[in-house]
């Protein structure tokens, strides 16, 4: 039966595109919580593959034709006809063999970088990771024709992000979060967890987290990987988290932090389902649902409060005398390596390390084989000690390994949108405290499903926050909470 105009023949073949998409990121989940490592050759061909497919079928000329003839019913039509033409003009930009040459060798290099990380050896990594930059420059280069290379691969996750606005919002922040810093470790610290934490009781507690926090589990999974994300949109959307049996907050947070992802893609409305606005519009609204749910809702005194009390149901007395304690302990500010592990303060500060050193490389004003070096020079200036080893410096995150350059800077922008959203949350929810408190989460996610999550892609960024807060976004929310939060914590 023939279709019976332009705009339904291009959604109909639009939705055939997104679930191969579908079942590519399906192998690339596969590949990161279960896959055998002897298996990672063949995989590395069959997401090549996949990406040929998903590339031919992206740039189909068609797609130009029906873009041209068709006619939206309404404002949603509309969106999805604005999501596919810049989708199409972006993809028939880079030639196909790139694409797959990309697919295969992140998919290798992933693997490699996974070794190299657990033998704290960086020389084994950097050649794959040179021959990654190399094909990520092609591909910013044919994407940004006269424009900045990093810019162009900014847009990927950021839709109209520049490398500018972010480093003027990293200025703007910087000073702030520094001297808060220096207040931080200079007043009296907290000492730390002593206690032994099954690992597998952390995941039990995990899932009835996620659970609190609205993830679905009849519609997605939580296993474990070795560094935690979600995959997955619609009525498929799968977790991972980690766990270490003298930190549970890593797993438990880290859990939050995903479930946030995973409630964006869940909560999307039904009727854009496998359509190109049936999924997060980008990585800075995607990051400020994670990172509230983690953060302002996770973080916060009085769910602190609910979770110790689950806490010693669980594990019995763990050596923190009270609740106030434990919401000290949970937000202590304190030196560390790792970017995942950071405090709420110095979270965007390993951000702005990483932010220069991929414009760098991407401005040819850095190598790659003084990647290492940079970063232990720029860590000790930031953070003013040293790297101790590879796998708390340069080989800590996965992103580079798979080629996802333009990616760290939207972290920073998630924390800026969370709290815009966060001073909107509370002053529509006063009494949300005594919810937190109970550990009822049902009105704040709720709000931020109705005010965020169900549009999936059909506004455009800033304008998802701007409609939720009433307000343009900017870091003066996220700074008076930081201040605010962290001032009287330092103070106690």
């Amino acid at each position: 039966m023939s279709l019976p105009n332009a705009f339904d023949a291009l959604m109909a073949y639009e939705r055939e595109t997104q679930a191969l998409a579908r079942i590519s990121a399906r192998l690339s989940w596969d590949q990161e919580t279960v896959m055998a490592r002897g298996s990672a050759g063949q995989r590395a061909e069959e997401r090549g593959a996949m990406e040929s497919v998903l590339h031919s079928r992206r740039t189909n000329p068609q797609i130009a034709e029906w873009l041209e003839q068709a006619d939206p019913p309404d404002a949603d039509g509309a969106a999805q006809l604005r999501l596919i033409r810049r989708s199409y003009e972006r993809s028939v930009k880079v030639p196909a063999d790139l694409a797959a040459a990309l697919a295969r060798l992140t998919s290798r290099s992933q693997g490699i970088w996974a070794a190299a990380r657990a033998e704290d050896d960086v020389a084994a990594f950097l050649p794959t990771l040179a021959e990654v930059v190399k094909l990520k420059r092609e591909e910013a280069a044919a994407l940004a024709g006269d424009g900045d290379l990093y810019d162009a691969l900014v847009d990927d996750f950021e839709p109209n992000g520049k490398a500018a606005e972010f480093a003027a919002m990293f200025d703007e922040m910087r000073p702030g979060l520094v001297a808060l810093r220096e207040r931080a470790l200079n007043a009296p610290q907290v000492t730390p967890l002593s206690a032994t934490f099954d690992a597998d009781t952390q995941m039990a507690l995990g899932r009835e987290l996620a659970e609190t926090f609205g993830y679905d589990l009849s519609r997605g999974r939580i296993d474990r990987a070795v560094h935690p994300f979600s995959s997955g949109s619609g009525e498929d959307v799968r977790i991972t988290t980690r766990t270490a049996e003298d930190d549970p907050f890593n797993c438990l947070y880290s859990t939050i932090h995903e479930v946030g992802h995973a409630c964006y893609e869940q909560g999307i409305d039904p009727k854009f389902l496998l359509t190109p606005a049936g999924q997060g519009v980008s990585m800075g609204v995607h990051e400020s649902q994670s990172r509230i749910y983690e953060n302002q809702l996770g973080r916060s005194r009085a769910f602190c409060g609910y979770l110790y009390g689950r806490m010693r149901d669980l594990f019995g007395d763990f050596g923190v005398r009270d609740e106030d304690a434990f919401y000290a302990l949970v937000n202590r500010v304190h030196r560390g390596y790792i970017r995942t592990e950071a405090d709420e303060v110095q979270y965007n500060l390993h951000i702005m390390l990483r932010f220069d050193l991929e414009r760098a490389l991407f401005a040819n004003d850095l190598q790659v084989d003084d990647l290492e070096a940079a970063w232990n020079d720029r860590f000790r200036a930031d953070f003013g000690y040293d790297v101790n080893r590879p796998s708390n410096g340069v080989l800590q995150d996965v992103h580079w390994s798979v080629g996802l350059f333009g990616y760290f800077p939207t972290y920073s922008l998630g924390n800026v949108y969370a709290g815009c959203l966060h001073e909107a949350l509370r002053k529509d929810l006063p009494d949300l405290d005594d919810q937190l408190a109970k550990g009822d989460l049902s009105a704040a996610t709720g709000w931020l499903h109705e005010r965020v999550q169900c549009h999936g892609g059909r506004h455009e960024p800033k304008d998802v926050i701007t409609l939720a807060c009433g307000s343009a976004p900017g870091a003066t929310p996220l700074m008076s909470y930081l201040e605010t939060k962290f001032g009287a914590l330092s103070d106690s």
